[in-house]
């Protein structure tokens, strides 16, 4: 089946909604104070996001209060979101929390993803921001008989504003999954210095929590594995969307930048650089909206259009925030121009949900290819 990867009308009107509100409230001068003052997220936005927008609920059912929207409404609001560096949860909370909780396919976990779909809570999926889709089941946390929780999890997104705590966990019984309150007994929040200071992570220790179990072992480990899928192959519709902006503003610049009588821009080296990270970019579009695609069609292949696309589209976004800090000479390494935010969160996302050395690895495996050597 030919997939049509063009953006649709209803996309482009939701790409209008979150742009104007995010050019209105999320200007490169907003983000530098809201980090500065040291706050975890942008609550207020993230509230007109969720409800007015209705971003909390995206992925979720519109039989469970939520848009019923699919990967590809959810990756066009990424890019966006990539864009503006934007210190919200949604990636933590409305891909990758929500995305467990719709693949465990019991009440109780559609009961939560109906709770967040109200945009008045923030849930994070407690593993680890590095780990792959492929890893296996996370063992740092065990479950006793009655769901009382011990064990430590490092480096959760978003995890220092959530109130809500999905925490896979090995039981008895083998792998499952649990809804554990961020303000219950025998849970401890710290919340560590990241790169990306526009997306905190936060390291969570269980000593005899209460947990309810949402999925069991025969589920929990495929509802993670998707959630991780849906993670990886929707960020790098955010990489996209770093990249389209560091070269945006790079060319921008280089346009009204003179130097020896002349506009920057005009200097032909200058020019086959921003041309062969266009190039780049273009191709990194193509394998971003096929990821997308294949997870919002449930195509089978869709662990093959992810790996393609973070192997490809990281890299990119690193490589197009470098060519801003550095094309824009001395003003670029300065902490009052945003280039830093997206070298840093590019960065970040290079090794979120798997490196693309870690992607190479599994594409490798996925289509059959002989090991080097």
């Amino acid at each position: 089946m030919t997939s049509d990867l063009l953006y649709t009308d209803v996309e482009d009107d939701l790409r209008s909604a979150v742009r104007g509100l995010l050019t209105d409230r999320c200007a490169p001068a907003d983000v530098l104070a809201h980090i500065a003052a040291g706050a975890p997220h942008d609550g207020a936005l993230w509230r007109t996001l969720a409800q007015e927008v209705g971003l909390a609920g995206l992925l979720v059912p519109e039989k469970l209060g939520g848009q019923g929207a699919s990967a590809r409404e959810a990756a066009v609001v990424l890019e966006e979101l990539g864009g503006f560096v934007a210190p919200v949860p949604f990636l933590g909370s409305a891909v990758l929390a929500t995305s467990a909780l719709l693949a465990a396919g019991t009440e109780d976990a559609d009961a939560v993803a109906a709770r967040l779909a109200e945009g008045t809570g923030v849930a994070a999926l407690a593993v680890p921001l590095p780990t792959a889709p492929d890893a296996a089941f996370p063992a740092t946390v065990r479950a006793d008989a009655e769901g009382v929780l011990t064990g430590r999890v490092t480096s959760v997104a978003d995890g220092s504003s959530a109130g809500v705590l999905l925490v896979p966990a090995l039981g008895p019984g083998g792998p499952e999954l649990y809804e554990v309150r961020a303000d219950a007994a025998g849970v401890e929040v710290s919340v560590p210095v990241p790169l990306d200071l526009t997306r905190p992570i936060a390291d969570i220790t269980f000593t005899g929590a209460a947990g309810r179990r949402l999925a069991g072992p025969g589920s929990a480990a495929g509802a993670l594995r998707a959630a991780l899928l849906t993670g990886a192959g929707l960020l790098a519709s955010e990489q996209l969307g770093v990249a389209q902006w560091c070269l945006d503003e790079t060319v921008r610049y280089l346009k009204e930048r003179h130097q020896f009588g002349r506009v920057v821009g005009s200097f032909q080296a200058l020019k086959h650089r921003l041309a062969d990270l266009w190039l780049e970019l273009v191709q990194a579009r193509a394998a971003a909206r096929n990821a997308a695609d294949a997870l919002a069609r449930g195509d089978r292949e869709a662990a093959v259009a992810v790996a393609v696309a973070q192997a490809f589209c990281a890299p990119v976004a690193v490589r197009a925030a470098e060519e801003c800090i550095q094309l824009h000479g001395g003003i670029g390494m300065t902490w009052e121009h945003p280039a830093h935010l997206y070298l840093k969160r590019a960065k970040a996302d290079e090794i979120a949900l798997g490196t693309p050395g870690r992607h190479r690895a599994a594409l490798a495996t996925l289509v059959d290819l002989p090991p080097a050597g």
